[in-house]
């Protein structure tokens, strides 16, 4: 059995943190300064941190390209399951002209404001799409949507993707809670709570935030009362469900209330015009192009919505489910941090979420009146968008298993927690860095959930909070992890160009990841009376 080694550089725990940080710090700077596509990016990480790790951390070689192929193996099912059949449906909905219909719903209903158009896209609907599906599906339709309405490509990629964060921690009905529930051995529910006592801050802001930052001040001045109405209705909601109904529903039903009264609010309430952010006269000009009653462009996402709720709550997702333990890898790691061994298992479900989304499309085409031909050529189309995401999304997550497994992680992890009483500020940014890197909040829970809970213990910190933040932390990382960027851009022209919409997002990214460090400084330090 391998032991895992904290300090291999000189026995120094500094000079190891440095160490393992360079596979990070290489797929940053080669996608955020060399702007090199998210697969090269993704590769340079990947080859740096095998040898380091086989080097440094003297992993033995089988062990190393091992732990890579089980990430490769988790990438594969169940994460580009859900993304190759959410693009599915969304190409499906394209085929049959309902995605066009779905604008022209956007467009009768909404003011001429792109503005508007932004806020019920990006957040309202996108969030949506988060709870269901997410791993980057929703920054892919709803960019594909916005581009439609008139706006520049880098610029609907990179709103949308700030705005994935307000969800994304109870996305795919609460998976993210639950496995930090998991690994933390903390009540899931209570942790909820704590999340929710967190995010709703954020979802509440980005509204505000995103317009200004599109638009600027005088922007977010003439479209106050319908972001107050959006932030608020979601902020609310994510709050009230989180902590009183069911942090499983609290995405969904978030985005829901807030679609809606967002929407029946701006058939009372519209903004002054303004020409300067008028919908496009080419937008405009293919409007009712479709020949389809607008209403059914709510087809495609009313179906995957119904499906994939009864799914989760009829728990369907685990009927012939398989628990193997990986070959090879399975506890033949010794995690030195926690004294125990390692386990290795992937948890193969043939019905996981992906499935019902792919009923979901199956039955979207029989209702739009997409044939066995269409669709095959929906498939065909999927593939050619979703190959380089499949491949980049294999390289990072494979990284992450390897950065786990060879114990570079846990080096990371122990040289945050030393930072003594300003732990609270930083532990928002362990987990960013494991979103970073997997894409996936629950992956990031499962990687450094439990490595907080021991940090908060020895520094006599709350560990439901620091547990929570490890999560509420993550989120801030999916508009800048190259596996949500890779498949952001799969339905754009800036497909091999990730580096372009990286250096658009990180400073939003470090800016609202330090800002909820502050917020965790104070409920621990100031108003702990929040924490349940």
């Amino acid at each position: 059995m391998f032991h895992q080694l904290l300090t291999p550089v000189g026995g120094s725990l500094g000079l190891s943190f440095v160490v393992a940080a360079v596979p990070i710090a290489v797929v940053l700077v080669m996608l955020g300064v060399l702007r090199r596509p998210a697969w090269q990016s993704s590769l340079g990480g990947l080859i740096a941190a095998l040898v380091i790790a086989i080097v440094v951390w003297r992993f033995p070689t089988f062990l190393a390209l091992d732990s890579v192929a089980a990430g490769v193996v988790f990438a594969l099912w169940p994460i580009m399951w859900i993304v190759v059949n959410a693009l599915l449906l969304y190409n499906i909905a394209v085929d049959s002209g309902h995605f066009d219909a779905f604008r022209e719903w956007i467009i009768e209903h909404l003011p001429n404001d792109r503005r508007v158009v932004l806020v019920v896209v990006g957040f309202c609907f996108g969030c949506l799409l988060e709870g269901i599906a997410g791993f980057g599906t929703p920054v892919a339709i709803t960019s594909a949507l916005l581009i439609m309405v008139g706006f520049p490509t880098l610029e609907a990629l990179t709103f949308t993707l700030i705005f994935d964060t307000a969800p994304v921690a109870f996305g795919a009905l609460g998976v993210p809670i639950t496995v930090l529930g998991q690994v933390t051995g903390l009540h899931a529910v209570t942790l909820g709570q704590m999340v929710g006592r967190q995010l709703p801050f954020f979802a509440f802001l980005l509204p505000f935030y995103v317009v200004g930052v599109y638009g600027g001040m005088r922007s977010i001045k003439a479209l106050f009362p319908m972001l107050l109405v959006a932030g608020a209705s979601f902020a609310v909601t994510q709050f009230v469900t989180s902590n009183y109904i069911s942090y499983a529903l609290t995405d969904v039903l978030a985005s829901l209330v807030s679609l809606v009264i967002t929407i029946g609010f701006l058939q009372v309430w519209r903004p002054a015009p303004d020409a300067q952010f008028a919908i496009r006269a080419e937008a405009l000009a293919g409007h009712r192009a479709s020949g389809i009653p607008s209403w059914r462009g709510w087809i495609p996402w009313v179906v995957v919505s119904a499906v994939v709720i009864i799914w989760t709550d009829l728990k369907i997702f685990a009927i012939g489910q398989q628990v193997i333990k990986w070959p090879g890898l399975n506890n033949a790691v010794f995690i030195s941090l926690y004294h125990k061994p390692y386990a290795a298992l992937w948890v193969f479900q043939p019905l996981a979420t992906g499935t019902a989304i792919l009923l979901a499309a199956v039955i979207t085409a029989a209702l739009v009146g997409v044939g066995p031909a269409g669709f095959i050529k929906a498939i065909g189309t999927t593939w050619r968008q979703s190959r380089l995401a499949i491949f980049t999304v294999a390289l990072i997550i494979g990284l992450a298993y390897l950065m786990n497994y060879s114990g570079m992680n846990y080096t990371l992890g122990l040289g945050v927690a030393s930072i003594g009483v300003l732990f609270p500020l930083v532990s928002p940014f362990l987990g960013w860095v494991a979103v970073f890197l997997s894409g996936s909040d629950t992956s990031g829970n499962a990687l450094f959930g439990n490595l907080q809970v021991v940090a908060a213990n020895q520094l006599h910190l709350n560990p439901v909070l620091i547990a929570a933040t490890n999560s509420s932390g993550g989120v801030m990382a999916k508009m800048i992890s190259p596996q949500n960027i890779s498949t952001g851009v799969s339905t754009t022209d800036l497909k091999g160009k990730e580096g372009i919409v990286f250096a658009r997002t990180f400073k939003h990214s470090v800016l609202l990841t330090a800002l909820l460090g502050v917020m965790v400084m104070a409920q621990q330090y100031l108003v702990p009376w929040m924490i349940p």
